[in-house]
């Protein structure tokens, strides 16, 4: 079988070719699909003859996309950008999460879509990358998608997403999908894992033991600012899913039943996208889940 090509290697055979779709889809955990696409549109926007690798970093395009410190965004646009750019270039365009918000504003959208409606500023291609892509609601979604049907000349859109499934059927299926390797993280309970995520390993490995008051004092913990109780609870929704993959193999190993495990795991990917795509309340997020959790683990 043919070594998997990589998704650079695949991206830079598209530009050499001119061969570029309109949107993109970047599916990913981590840094290596954002570092990506701030590379493919630095690419998008080299000044190089064809056939020279791109991006050049001589000429003006590369000169004016080389990365500084990235601003930081606010989606009510009070504090700051709605949005930013790939270094100073007009053309690159980058839409994420502003800080402290759960989700990538509506707002925040339309604001990309109204700069869109103008003419490229260097008269080449123009990139829009709306990184945090799962944490759209479907509201947010819906308008995107008309730009992704008919974007404007010489536009070209990525979005990233460390979970594809966060996003609609529609959105997905006008997007060409670029797969970034997983690095399968350590087990919760390996001597590798990070001292909060085996903390919370063991924790969670109480569950069974815990009466009815003492779990929803545990999702209680998910009360207040919701920026801050929805990190929590995707940190325990990541950990929670490594303990009961390390359960479904040792199940599956000797033969044990896994209905109660595989119940619970389509809890956390249900539950993962209410409080990503449908602003769920944190707290009742969390009952659902210990709950489940507390059942398949016992």
């Amino acid at each position: 079988m043919a070594a998997r090509e990589e998704p650079r290697e695949s991206l830079a055979r598209s530009l050499a070719g001119d061969r570029i779709h309109s949107a993109y889809l970047f599916a990913g955990a981590g840094e290596p699909p954002r570092e990506a696409a701030e590379w493919f549109g630095r690419a998008l926007a080299c000044r190089a003859t064809a056939g020279a690798e791109r991006p050049c970093e001589r000429c003006a395009g590369c000169r004016r996309s080389l990365p500084g410190e990235p601003l930081a965004l606010d989606g009510t646009g009070k504090k700051g950008p709605l949005y930013r750019h790939i270094g100073d270039h007009p053309d690159l365009l980058w839409l994420e999460r502003g800080a402290g918000d759960t989700r990538v504003r509506i707002g925040q959208v339309r604001a990309l879509q109204q700069a869109l409606h103008l003419y490229p500023v260097e008269g080449g291609r123009r990139l829009a990358v709306i990184a945090d892509a799962e944490w759209l609601n479907v509201e947010a979604q819906n308008a995107l998608l008309r730009t992704l049907e008919e974007p404007p000349p010489s536009t070209h859109f990525v979005l990233i997403t460390a979970s594809p499934a966060g996003l609609t059927a529609t959105v997905r299926s006008r997007c060409q999908r670029v797969v970034f390797p997983a690095e399968r993280p350590p087990a919760p309970d390996s001597p590798e894992a990070a001292e909060e995520v085996r903390a919370l390993a063991e924790r969670l490995s109480t569950l069974p033991r815990q009466s009815l008051p003492e779990v929803l004092d545990w999702a209680e913990e998910f009360r207040g600012a919701r920026a801050v109780a929805a990190t929590g609870l995707l940190e325990l929704l990541g950990v929670a899913a490594g303990t009961l993959h390390a359960g479904v193999c040792r199940d599956a190993a000797s033969e044990a039943p896994l209905t109660q495990r595989l119940a619970a795991w389509r809890t956390l990917q249900e539950s993962r996208k209410a409080l990503v795509q449908r602003n769920a309340n944190p707290q009742l997020v969390a009952e659902r889940v210990l709950f489940a959790l507390r059942a398949a683990l016992a």
